[in-house]
């Protein structure tokens, strides 16, 4: 039978496992001792609920193959040297690691246990803080300043963001745009633009320790706490310089239109890790990995792999806690913004709970 290594267990790498798992002998590596739901992470952050609800166990996802708890720390051809489990040998292999991003964003620690308590700390410091900042208003910021002024509305909150507006270098609507900055300004959230920290605060993220900062502007913020969102980088500091012609500035690889791994055969990858043109999305990476299933199926039936992937169109789902936000959609192949009801709806209360439990086999 033929062996598959998927390397990275989020949401495209279960996507791809869970597909593969009757037809393949499948070996899912992943670093976590639990998977991590990251689009509830920053709800987590606020929620003690959901705090618990974000991490859920591998031990249902395959009825035949199985989970390795374990860092990859080199990958020659389709064989990946994993700590504690020694060579795994494959003759497919799938790259599927994603970003790291600042926390409270992503969770990067290997426990649970250790990530649950650091998601307490932070939740206990934002009870009795007052004044919070946060560096970066792309998706990732205005998702977290809509989860803070949700859950603690006393709290005063300054967003900052270098670029000319917020969501910059996205191809949004201007209406979008203009939805999410009038509920901030509905929730009292101070939002400068064009301007950046003349140096990062003195405390780490999450920590309750009163600061100043100045901006390179000349303008002067006090707060209580901070966070970072901006910063993403693709997870792929495990590949060898046999990598380095084919991995670009930003960390992610080439692949083709197949989604193999350039100039390594036998290697495919997924997610956030391509060097595909578009958002680095958790619905991308299930596609993505729709794609490769489909390939890897072709290759087991002794065919040709032919299943193509095309970048759709720029949107987003972007929740300000559980009942605000906007979002930019296709319908009828239109572009369309929807309001807070709405989004709500698609992301904003069940943060894709429902879904990856079912993938998980976790049922209801």
């Amino acid at each position: 039978m033929t062996r598959v290594t998927i390397v990275g267990g989020g949401y495209g790498g279960i996507t791809l496992a869970k597909a593969l798992d009757e037809i393949a002998e499948v070996t899912l590596v992943e670093q976590k001792d639990s998977f991590v739901n990251h689009a509830a992470a920053l709800r987590a952050a606020v929620d003690a609920q959901w705090a618990e609800k974000i991490f859920m166990p591998y031990d249902r996802l395959l009825s035949r193959g199985r989970v390795v708890q374990g860092t990859v720390l080199g990958v020659s051809g389709t064989t990946v040297q994993v700590s504690g489990a020694g060579a795994i040998e494959a003759d497919q292999l799938v790259l599927a690691t994603g970003t790291a991003y600042p926390f409270p964003a992503k969770h990067l620690d290997s426990s649970s246990v250790v990530a649950r308590a650091r998601i307490e700390r932070t939740r206990a410091n934002l009870e009795q803080a007052t004044r919070v900042l946060v560096a970066g208003a792309g998706d990732v910021g205005i998702e977290l300043v809509g989860e803070i002024t949700s859950a603690f509305p006393q709290i005063a909150v300054t967003l900052v963001e270098a670029g000319a507006e917020i969501l910059p270098a996205r191809d949004y609507e201007p209406s979008l745009r203009e939805a999410i900055a009038s509920q901030l300004a509905e929730r009292g959230v101070e939002v400068i633009t064009g301007d950046k920290l003349a140096s990062l605060p003195p405390v780490d993220p999450g920590v309750l320790s009163p600061f100043r900062v100045m901006t390179k502007g000349g303008r002067r913020i006090e707060a209580d706490m901070w966070f970072r969102a901006y910063g993403a980088s693709a997870a792929t500091g495990f590949l060898g310089a046999d990598y380095d012609e084919i991995r670009r500035y930003d960390g992610t690889i080439r692949v083709d239109e197949h989604l193999r791994v350039v100039g390594h055969p036998g290697v495919w990858a997924i997610g956030d890790i391509t060097d595909v043109r578009e958002t680095k999305r958790a619905d991308a990476a299930r596609a993505h990995a729709e794609v490769v299933a489909a390939n890897i199926s072709s290759l087991i039936a002794g065919q040709e792999p032919t299943a193509t992937y095309t970048p759709l169109p720029e949107h987003v789902v972007l929740p300000l806690g559980p009942d605000g936000g906007a979002s930019q959609v296709l319908r009828d192949g239109r572009r369309v913004v929807l309001g807070p009801e709405e989004t709500s709806r698609f992301k904003g209360e069940d943060l894709y709970l429902g879904y990856i439990s079912s993938q998980l086999g976790l049922g209801d």
